[in-house]
């Protein structure tokens, strides 16, 4: 008897096939393309998705300096934090956390959009920020994706 066997496929570490891509925050908004990054690294992209593994890809994100926020977001938007000890509330504006460092602002919005879990401090391991165009993952032959 010939019939179909339509079985549901499910991942695990050593059956993942992980890919490297680039993608160029260049005069991209910043909340749209972070929730793009954070679907590929979880890869929900892919047709062989499996909840609880890391099947997705290594993201790299160029330029991201050039990075943008829409309306007046840049002044009041607020970063919230506790240092745990009373009186330790501390706000920052993008603006501030752009002086320190550009890459911060993409990794806090992509972090924000994985779960909150050893999984997603495992994917979170798969997200590569660069304020420029140089990226020392030459080796790894990243493809450009277009968002």
């Amino acid at each position: 008897m010939d019939t179909n066997s339509f079985k549901t496929v499910s991942l695990n570490s050593a059956t993942v096939e992980k890919n490297w891509v680039i993608v160029d925050a260049d005069s991209q908004i910043l909340g749209r393309m972070a929730s793009e990054v954070a679907k590929m690294i979880r890869g929900k992209h892919k047709p062989s998705y499996t909840p609880h593994v890391d099947c997705g890809d290594n993201v790299i994100v160029i330029n991201a300096d050039k990075i943008r926020l829409t309306g007046s977001k840049w002044t009041d938007k607020k970063y919230i934090r506790h240092t745990g000890h009373p009186g330790g509330q501390r706000v920052e504006t993008p603006n501030s956390i752009k002086a320190k460092s550009s890459t911060i602002l993409v990794e806090k919005a992509v972090k924000g959009m994985l779960p909150i879990n050893r999984l997603g401090r495992q994917l979170f391991k798969n997200l590569y920020v660069y304020e420029g165009v140089e990226h020392p993952h030459a080796a790894q032959k990243p493809k450009e994706v277009k968002l």
